[in-house]
């Protein structure tokens, strides 16, 4: 969570530091800070409750802050309430000049208690509540033993337990800017004469596509057009760059009200490109991924860990993989997978899905399952993340950026993802013939366009949503199938609306939670598997007698849904097994109105970030 850029080069340093900021804000936006050098050595730091224009309009933009070197934060709130004092940067003295280091951070130290007593011990006196100013005291507290900045650093990487991701200007090293990293993300993108550091791709797109990724237990020396990279032990490392294909206008709103509604529009390109890149001469082809015929042929069980929508995916998965090619699938919550001792046989594939590739939870179970010796697979959006790194095999979905903190496009990727691994992993195995296997990727190349159909009806869902936009409670319901898809869509409610809602497998309504429906009550019942369309009908009527308002997200051709539904949304005939990744999309807009309609700030729901990066 929260955000970190940083800049060294010959323009100004502030309005880069807080444009970059505005396209990391989804990272945490309780408070915002930036520490800008002047050409005389003077340090400044400005810093703002509340979200990033607060800053920007103390310090117009950036323009009234005056050096070429700098670095930022917006942050998310762990230790400390979010006012001015807690937010970053932090620095190591009580006035900036007076300060031998000045630093931001992303993550949390454990044992920053621990540390803090330490350093009060030591004569340090603390202006603030949070772990952060701990670390860069800790740094300092170094730098005064062994006055180079790679050995404080390092000294103080020894001591911190926890993760983090560090920026760290240094009074003595006046055109440098340090960077160190455990278990949270850290890049930096090198142009002509200048440097960027920043946590996420996004920030600095628009500046270069070309990026360094800064590794587990590593540090770096930013200067301006340069970067130098060293391990733990101040051994220098070589690194290569990574070229990030995303287009830079891919992370402008590009004439949308919201990124969310323009995500939800890119959907279709998603799916295609996603696709695509799995496609070869007709036929399905994840040998690039280092899974071959044999590995599929070998496996045999799947262990699925994921956080929030992408476990989800998980969740849908399950059912298409098990029905469709006869493997049995687990699906855990990547931040219980660690702690219920998981059995895995020794030819299980352990699959992670996580969009940007830094989720904590999703990262540590990725390792536990290494550590024991089990294969994984990675399904991730961005190329060269951590999870990536360490995974031995990796599928990528090809989504692009995504910026709203409610994620669309990236779950309708990983659900393609889902199925091309089913149908592939069958046909390995021979589960399913030839005519089947062809069947199965004609029914997947309809997708985009189907979802691209399901955009026309937009302005039904959104004269819906209006009408409902006062609703305290809501409850989604589907069996098999549409019950994963169902969780999708009450989390796309209650994450960017702040309705009540709550997804249930239809069979279990009447052990409880039937209880919770009175007069008014929405009901959303999916409505996409044929041999259970019946059964979710009659749950959603034993809700309508006791006063509930019914909407049905059902298949083309089920019109008798009429009849018992006050509003219905029609999919496109497909494949059943495909049918989610049509149903979810009116409910991503059903979520979308609702959020507009009580004014609602879309992109960036009260409480949450895009990428969590701590435990």
């Amino acid at each position: 969570m929260c955000g970190i850029v940083g800049y060294v080069g010959p323009q100004q340093a502030a309005p880069i530091l807080m444009d970059s900021l505005c396209r990391l804000e989804y990272r945490g936006y309780d408070s915002a800070g930036i520490a800008v050098r002047d050409g005389d050595g003077h340090t400044t730091v400005v810093k703002a409750k509340g979200r990033l224009k607060v800053l920007s309009e103390k310090i117009d933009g950036g323009r009234t802050l005056k050096g070429c070197i700098g670095i930022g934060h917006t942050r998310w709130a762990t230790h400390g309430e979010p006012n001015e004092a807690n937010a970053h940067p932090h620095i190591s003295g009580s006035e900036p000049d007076d300060s031998a280091v000045v630093g931001v951070h992303n993550g949390i130290i454990e044992n920053y208690a621990e540390l803090k007593e330490k350093l009060v011990k030591a004569g340090y006196i603390f202006y603030s509540q949070t772990d952060t100013e701990v670390a860069v005291k800790l740094v300092d507290y170094y730098y005064k033993k062994y006055p180079t900045p790679s050995k404080a650093i390092a000294k103080a990487m020894m001591r911190i337990r926890g993760s983090y991701a560090l920026a760290i200007l240094f009074n003595d090293h006046q055109n440098q800017i340090w960077t160190a990293r455990k278990d949270s993300p850290m890049i930096i993108g090198v142009t002509k004469g200048e440097t960027f550091i920043a946590s996420d791709v996004p920030a600095i797109l628009k500046y270069t596509q070309d990026i360094y990724y800064v590794g587990n237990c590593e540090m770096a020396c930013v200067e301006a057009g340069k970067v130098s990279f060293f391990n733990i032990d101040e051994e220098q490392l070589e690194k290569e760059t990574v070229h990030i294909t995303w287009d830079a206008n891919a992370a402008e709103r590009g004439g949308f009200e919201h990124f969310m509604i323009k995500e939800i529009h890119e959907q279709p390109k998603a799916l295609q490109d996603t696709l695509n890149s799995l496609l070869n001469d007709g036929r399905l082809d994840i040998t690039k991924s280092g899974i071959t015929p044999e590995i599929a042929r070998g496996i045999s069980e799947i262990s699925i860990v994921a956080c929030g929508s992408a476990w989800h995916v998980g969740m849908a998965a399950k059912y298409v993989i098990e029905d469709i090619a006869r493997i049995p699938v687990r699906v855990d919550v990547a931040s219980e997978f660690r702690y219920h001792c998981p059995i895995l046989q020794e030819n299980a594939l352990v699959i992670v899905i996580s969009q940007s590739g830094e989720t904590a939870d999703s990262l540590a179970a990725l390792r536990e399952a290494k550590s024991r010796g089990i294969r994984t697979l990675a399904i991730l959006n961005v190329l060269g993340s951590s999870i990536a790194r360490e995974a031995d095999h990796v599928l990528y979905t090809l989504a692009g950026p995504e910026i709203a903190v409610a994620t669309t496009k990236a779950y309708s990727a990983q659900m393609l993802i889902g199925y091309v691994l089913a149908v592939e992993l069958a046909f390995e195995r021979g589960v399913i013939d030839e005519e089947k296997y062809k069947y199965y990727i004609a029914q997947l190349q309809t997708l985009p366009d189907k979802a691209e159909g399901l955009l026309e009806d937009k302005e039904r869902i959104q004269w819906f949503a209006s009408k409902f936009s006062t609703a305290h409670d809501a409850f989604f319901i589907g069996r098999g199938i549409d019950y994963a898809v169902a969780l999708e869509g009450s989390l796309k409610m209650k994450e960017v609306s702040y309705v009540h809602s709550e997804a249930y497998a239809a069979g279990e309504l009447k052990h409880g939670t039937i209880s919770l429906i009175e007069d008014g009550t929405l009901l959303v019942g999916i409505l996409t598997q044929n041999s259970l369309y019946e059964k979710t009908v009659s749950n959603m009527v034993e809700c309508k007698t006791r006063g509930a308002y019914l909407m049905a997200v059902a298949t083309a051709g089920h019109y008798d849904i009429e009849d018992t539904a006050d509003f219905t949304i029609y999919v496109p005939n497909i494949d059943e097994h495909f049918a989610g990744s049509l149903t979810v999309i009116p409910l991503q807009l059903f979520g979308y109105y609702s959020s507009v309609s009580r004014g609602l700030d879309v992109d960036k729901p009260r409480n949450l970030a895009k990428s969590v990066t701590v435990e």
